[in-house]
C-alpha cells in the first residue's frame, strides 16, 4: 500500500491530499529518511510525522487490504513509538 493511502487508512491524516502535501514538504519520514507519497509501506516500518508542534513516530503493525477502514481497525494498524513536542526556534 502507498504511504499516502496508509496515512489516510490509519487515520493519522484526515485526507489523502494532505498526506501527499506533507510528503512533498518533507514532513513525513520513513526509517529516518524523507519519503515520497508513492513509497510502499511494509510491516515494521517506522513513520515519523512532523505536525505543528509535535513529532509523532509510529511503527506499522499491519497493512490493510482495503483503503477504507473502520475506526477500530485503523487503531490496530500502528503503535505509537514516540510523541515528542518540538522545540521552537527562538
Amino acid at each position: 500500500m502507498r504511504l499516502d493511502q496508509f496515512l489516510r487508512a490509519s487515520r493519522l491524516v484526515l485526507r489523502r491530499t494532505v498526506a501527499q502535501e506533507l510528503c512533498e514538504a518533507g514532513a513525513v519520514l520513513v526509517g529516518g529518511a524523507a519519503a515520497r507519497s508513492s513509497r510502499a509501506v511494509r510491516v515494521g516500518d517506522e513513520i515519523t510525522l512532523a505536525r505543528r508542534d509535535r513529532w509523532l513516530t509510529v511503527r506499522v503493525l499491519a497493512v490493510p487490504t482495503a483503503r477504507q477502514t473502520s475506526k477500530q481497525e485503523a487503531a490496530t494498524l500502528y503503535e505509537v513509538v514516540s510523541d515528542v513536542r518540538r522545540e521552537e526556534n527562538v
